[in-house]
């Protein structure tokens, strides 16, 4: 007790929190503040406080999952932004490391995590994006965009700020009729059916997930497009041929260091000549670092969020250019914050379908990376890459006039789809 109470007493500045330990002894750190609501949390056992003392986000996360820790006054949000929001990134506050032979330990673990070969990817996968639809369906938006959207407001829906984030990226590609485009982890389909109806162009999609695969295929059926976006259980590492673009959205995490290297120069074969790529990609605004214990073991195995350095540095080796970089800095929260409040909402749905310690394993998993947008160094990068520096326009307007005509588009075909229900509705 007295290790958390030390660790508590270091990192809780702003706002209250009361704990309870089993024993009945109760502590206060922190200080009120009106712009935080105060938390109360109680410790179910006496090993609980050891536990969490010793490796804070695992024994935190297995607690709150195994019902050892309680929040009893607010919500695991709040404890997570009291905890959190005492020492954002830009103010340079980060949880004490361990000492000196944990901290190895971890980062030798975290590198052997990391080595993501073909059959090993394929497993990490599936153990997140194989779960059951039904569960994407309840907190996701329709077309079931499972990466960070793009507010234009901060006020605009989740299926409005989706739409926005698949024209954003469609702009950046600079297409045209006709094209070939490689969409490298396309879920479950929406970016590649997007793009093929708005731009008129082919698609390959590839992904690891077999629930995915079996979905996007079904949904290019019923949008008798199946001719022109095709989709299949593919590895990066076997895909061949040649492309006019290449797109990639929150796939780049689960590649892993070891083979970014290998990552960019098979992209690179693999686009044209005059080709355009598109990495989106949840990034750090730090350093190098490692993945967390707990995510790593519950929530993406081999997954591994990299530095702005790691991209880059990977990526000039294959000789591909950077023509464009944006760094999306709290699109991500908004979108973590929407997909929190329907995952609450749903909570007798999802442990219907599975059970209440695997609905506190994913309320954790979405608090925890709500919080790491809003205070920690998480954040979201989009580079565009190209082979020859004259293939794209000499200035940022070309994205600007695309973007807007897509987002016109998109507003007639549902000015239309409203016109057909009212009338045959």
């Amino acid at each position: 007790m007295a290790l958390l109470d030390a660790m508590l007493k270091r990192v809780v500045k702003r706002g209250e929190l009361t704990v309870i330990y089993a024993d009945g002894r109760t502590r206060t750190f922190g200080t009120p503040d009106p712009a935080v609501r105060p938390v109360t949390l109680r410790f179910a056992d006496k090993a609980t406080p050891r536990r969490i003392a010793r490796m804070p986000r695992l024994g935190a996360g297995e607690a709150y999952m195994d019902g050892g820790l309680i929040v009893e006054r607010g919500t695991l949000l709040d404890l997570m932004r009291i905890i959190r929001g005492s020492q954002p990134f830009e103010r340079g506050g980060e949880l004490q490391p361990p000492n000196p032979l944990r901290r190895a330990a971890m980062d030798l673990h975290g590198r052997l995590d990391r080595l993501n070969w073909s059959r090993r990817s394929k497993r990490n996968v599936a153990h997140h994006y194989d779960l059951s639809d039904r569960l994407y369906d309840l907190f996701l938006d329709a077309d079931r965009q499972y990466s960070c959207a793009y507010f234009t407001d901060p006020a605009n829906s989740l299926e409005q700020a989706q739409a926005d984030k698949k024209a954003h990226i469609a702009a950046k590609l600079a297409l045209r009729p006709g094209l070939k485009v490689l969409d490298i982890g396309c879920g479950w389909g929406g970016m590649a059916l997007y793009l093929n109806r708005m731009a008129d162009v082919d698609v390959l999609g590839i992904t690891l997930s077999e629930q995915q695969l079996r979905v996007a295929r079904r949904r290019a059926e019923e949008a008798g497009v199946a001719d022109r976006v095709r989709f299949e259980l593919l590895d990066y590492r076997a895909v061949t041929g040649q492309f006019d673009r290449i797109v990639s959205v929150g796939m780049f995490e689960h590649v892993g260091p070891p083979h970014y290297r290998t990552f960019f120069r098979h992209c690179r074969n693999l686009l044209a000549e005059d080709g355009v790529m598109l990495l989106h990609t949840i990034g750090r605004m730090g350093g190098p670092s490692t993945t967390d214990r707990w995510t790593a073991k519950y929530i993406f195995p081999g997954g591994y969020i990299p530095a702005l350095s790691e991209i880059v540095s990977a990526s000039e080796t294959a000789r591909l250019i950077a023509s464009d970089l944006e760094t999306l800095r709290l699109h991500y929260a908004y979108t973590l914050k929407a997909w929190y409040d329907r995952t609450l909402a749903h909570r007798a749905e999802i442990e219907a379908l599975y059970d209440a310690r695997f609905f506190r394993m994913w309320e954790f998993y979405l608090a925890g990376a709500l919080i790491s947008f809003e205070y920690g160094g998480m954040c979201n990068y989009q580079v565009q890459y190209i082979r020859d520096r004259r293939t794209l326009p000499i200035t940022r307007d070309y994205l600007a006039d695309a973007e807007a005509s897509l987002r016109r588009q998109a507003e007639a075909e549902l000015d239309m789809e409203s016109v057909g229900r009212r009338r045959f509705g």
